[in-house]
């Protein structure tokens, strides 16, 4: 299998830099669930100041993330592609895998030193 060009990596790197903001992942995440949104109403729902929500729009957008419709005097802003909540949904799950080693991990350390030594030999 031939690897991936430079050019598609580059492109790649840009689209994933484009969500490695928490603000932008949570607009998205609400633009998937609920739909098309205003800023006003995106502004309401995060509880994020409107300057805010209006900057990380603008750097979804320009990256084709979130695409913009103007309805009369309001704008409304969606999600560009509906794959891009599959793309959220895999994230969680491999978060999820995450969190689940180092939860054991953490249990294994709040068990004290000598039980774990102990716990260690009855397994042998």
């Amino acid at each position: 299998m031939k690897p991936p060009s430079p050019e598609l990596q580059t492109l790649k790197a840009s689209f994933f830099g484009a969500l490695a903001h928490p603000v932008r992942i949570r607009l998205l995440e609400v633009l998937v669930a609920s739909g098309d949104r205003s800023v006003q109403e995106l502004q309401r729902t995060l509880g994020i100041d409107q300057p805010i929500v209006s900057q990380q729009l603008a750097r979804l957008r320009a990256s084709g993330i979130v695409v913009a419709t103007r309805r009369g005097t309001s704008t409304r802003y969606a999600a560009a592609d509906p794959m891009l909540g599959d793309l959220l949904r895999v994230a969680k799950q491999i978060l999820n895998r995450q969190l689940v080693g180092v939860r054991a991990m953490l249990r294994e350390l709040a068990v004290p030193p000598d039980r774990r030594t102990r716990e260690a030999k009855a397994r042998r």
